[in-house]
């Protein structure tokens, strides 16, 4: 089975080298840090002569970007370069890489430490039907995959999914904040309110129904779960502070990407 060029092995690089192990590729990597798994090289200098990956996975950081690329251009026009460095463009990439380089673009989130990630691709100029479908499986092993034909909208991808984790756990946090403050004692309110979020969630992804309809299902007329929506969706509520606050990180992800 073909080599998968994994450089930078951090917590989404790994997470990602984990899912291919799991499917049994073989995966060459490349991290000079402390999260080196056994066989991994310090430096590309270090790689096999002879190596021919399928795939180099670009998973470092995008402020070393300009400093790590260039060494990975001796592989442009032979394979597809997958990167996961948020913020940082196609057209960025193949500055650094060379024009002949195939590169996809992809958001993944953190869930994909468990397998339930979600991530967004979008293929740059050169990407070969195959070289798509061999992302696809790359990124499958870590979650769910979807694909964007117009780069301008991975900046709203990494608004909604990238970040999106966080604001679960906030959620999560809030929860059990709001438990302790009407007398439930803090674990207990801990375990309720990861409990919930986590059950919420596992039964959203299980349904066909959309969330609208799964909130109305569970909100009975005049009861306990109308009263705290009254609150929770009245002007400036979740829904508003929602919208403003995509809003605000679809902006900064169009200022860090220059």
């Amino acid at each position: 089975m073909d080599t998968i060029l994994l450089v930078g092995c951090g917590k989404m690089g790994g997470a990602m080298r984990a899912g291919w192990l799991e499917a049994g590729r073989e995966v060459a990597v490349v991290e000079p840090g402390p999260s080196a798994p056994e066989g991994a090289v310090a430096s590309p200098d270090a790689l096999p002569a002879d190596l021919r990956p399928a795939a180099v996975v670009l998973a470092v950081k995008p402020q070393e970007a300009a400093k790590v690329l260039p060494a990975y251009a001796r592989f442009a026009g032979s394979v597809v370069f997958l990167s996961i460095m948020a913020g940082t463009t196609i057209g960025r990439m193949r500055a650094l890489l060379g024009e002949r380089a195939a590169v996809v673009r992809a958001m993944p989130n953190t869930p994909a430490a468990v397998r339930q990630g979600m991530t967004v691709a979008c293929p740059g100029p050169g990407v070969t039907a195959p070289q798509r479908d061999l992302c696809t499986d790359l990124l499958g092993a870590i979650g769910a995959v979807a694909w964007v034909e117009d780069e301008a909208l991975m900046d709203a991808v990494t608004a909604v999914s990238g970040s999106g984790p966080a604001y679960v756990f906030l959620l999560a946090e809030a929860m059990e904040a709001a438990g302790i403050a009407q007398g439930l004692p803090p674990e207990l309110a801990r375990r309720l309110g990861r409990a919930t979020v986590a059950g919420a969630g596992a039964l959203l992804a299980a349904s066909t129904q959309d969330a609208a309809e799964l909130r109305r299902n569970v909100t009975s007329p005049g009861g306990t779960t109308a009263a705290a929506l009254a609150v929770l969706m009245a002007q400036g509520g979740v829904p508003d502070l929602m919208v403003r606050a995509i809003a605000a990180a679809t902006r900064r992800s169009r200022e860090l990407a220059g």
